[in-house]
């Protein structure tokens, strides 16, 4: 079967690990709620010599690092109808519930991203 994913590569302030933490648990099950078949959330603690690096790449600071997330759909149909799903439940959500972003939302990237090879049948 040949999946879908979305990919994010997020620069922030260490100090806001913990914060992040926690709303990318909020994330992960919201999103798992909705169907996807998996979600990770990564932070960078090894800026490889080789190739640019998340470092170099991110333009990150000395206070800063960088997560790596992504998120397993079936295909970019069904990544379509679960994030239709997600983005309603989260525009619902009161201003009490809400939270803030603890990454400068101007610095992350995103993309889909189509699978080209996968360990698993």
């Amino acid at each position: 079967m040949a999946h879908y994913v979305d990919g994010f590569v997020i620069p922030i302030k260490k100090k806001n690990v913990k914060a992040y933490k926690k709303m990318a648990q909020i994330g992960c099950n919201t999103w798992m709620k909705h169907g996807a078949l998996s979600y990770y959330e990564c932070v960078t603690d090894d800026h490889s010599k080789h190739g640019m690096g998340f470092k170099k790449m991110c333009k990150l600071k000395p206070d800063e690092t960088a997560v790596f997330a992504y998120i397993v759909f079936k295909s970019k149909a069904h990544r379509n109808q679960v994030n239709k799903k997600v983005h309603k439940e989260f525009a619902a959500m009161d201003a009490d519930s809400a939270f803030q972003m603890p990454f400068d939302m101007k610095r992350f990237a995103m993309a889909g991203c189509k699978v080209l090879v996968n360990s698993k049948k």
